[in-house]
């Protein structure tokens, strides 16, 4: 297990590991920003410990798995802290790191600051750690499936407002793949799309037509296929990845074996654990989960405080 180091004159945004920050850059860490300030917002004052401890009371607190668990969302914890404000006045040491699995008991980090500013921070810490934690979980499950197929785990866009970026960092911890994290990172055609536009060949023309003069700067396209006849006119327009929907194995086996290769192929739809083994056998290059972030059970984490001396 990795040990970061405990800092001596706070717990600020720094303390974090590389895959962590370069994950968290531009529009996807203003978005967690604007997540974490939102949950410490929506927990308002904290009245109670307010009135209890006073602005020089102190806690000490270690966060501990209860359960064996992978651990995602670590470095989520100082920027809470520093949102607040208090990171001078914080220490904090990671005794495990974003992708580790722990056993039942193991403490992973440990830290002391002022027992008001603990406390606020205590539920909002608990909250992502756990929900990003059982992400991963869930996603390390579903790749064990896929094991010894060629066949990678996508998620999808099925992700809770505010938090897509934290549960899509969540899924590249567990061994997973990100789908595209907006509407703009692929050209995707599904069925309402295809449906408007008359057919395959009547939708790729109307994007053409839209896009005539920049076409080769477009993002990469993507068609939803739910019939082999829909595959074959997929093909005809080689777009990057063609997306099986919804099909049984047979029509699957048979679809796959008509797409080329330098095409990419992607089955969705409905899929859960139990059948990726089977699906990884057919040889597709994705499948796309949406269970993997919607349905994820959250992991089990706990913090235990403690008074130390007053400053």
């Amino acid at each position: 297990m990795r040990r970061a180091p405990a800092l001596t004159n706070g717990c600020g945004e720094s303390m974090t590991d590389p895959r962590f920050e370069a994950y968290f850059t531009g529009p996807a860490r203003q978005f967690l920003v604007r997540a974490i300030d939102l949950a410490l917002e929506e927990d308002g004052d904290d009245l109670t410990s307010m009135a209890v401890f006073s602005p020089g009371d102190r806690l000490a607190a270690r966060i501990v798995a209860k359960e064996d668990t992978l651990v995602a969302g670590l470095p989520i914890l100082p920027l809470v802290v520093s949102r607040l404000g208090e990171a001078e006045r914080c220490t904090l040491s990671f005794l495990a790191a974003d992708g580790d699995r722990v056993p039942d008991r193991t403490v992973v980090a440990a830290m002391e600051g002022p027992a008001i500013t603990m406390l606020k921070a205590e539920r909002v810490m608990l909250n992502f750690l756990c929900h990003l934690s059982g992400i991963a979980n869930a996603v390390a499950r579903a790749v064990a499936a896929l094991a010894g197929t060629r066949t990678r785990l996508l998620d999808t866009r099925k992700t809770l407002p505010g938090l897509r970026y934290p549960e899509k960092y969540a899924v590249v911890v567990g061994g997973g793949v990100n789908h595209r994290k907006d509407l703009s990172e692929m050209l995707m055609f599904k069925d309402n799309h295809i449906d408007r536009a008359g057919g395959i060949p009547q939708a790729m023309a109307a994007l053409r037509k839209a896009y005539q003069n920049r076409m080769d700067s477009m993002p990469p396209v993507e068609i939803e296929c739910r019939t082999l006849a829909e595959v074959g006119q997929a093909v005809a327009e080689k777009p990057r990845r063609i997306m099986l929907d919804n099909m049984d194995h047979d029509t699957m086996r048979a679809a796959l074996s008509m797409v080329p290769a330098g095409i990419e192929t992607e089955v969705s739809g409905g899929v859960d654990v139990a059948a990726l083994a089977g699906i990884g056998a057919l040889g597709p290059d994705f499948v796309s989960v949406g269970r993997i972030t919607h349905s994820a059970k959250s992991a089990d984490f706990s913090m235990l405080l403690q008074e130390t001396a007053s400053s």
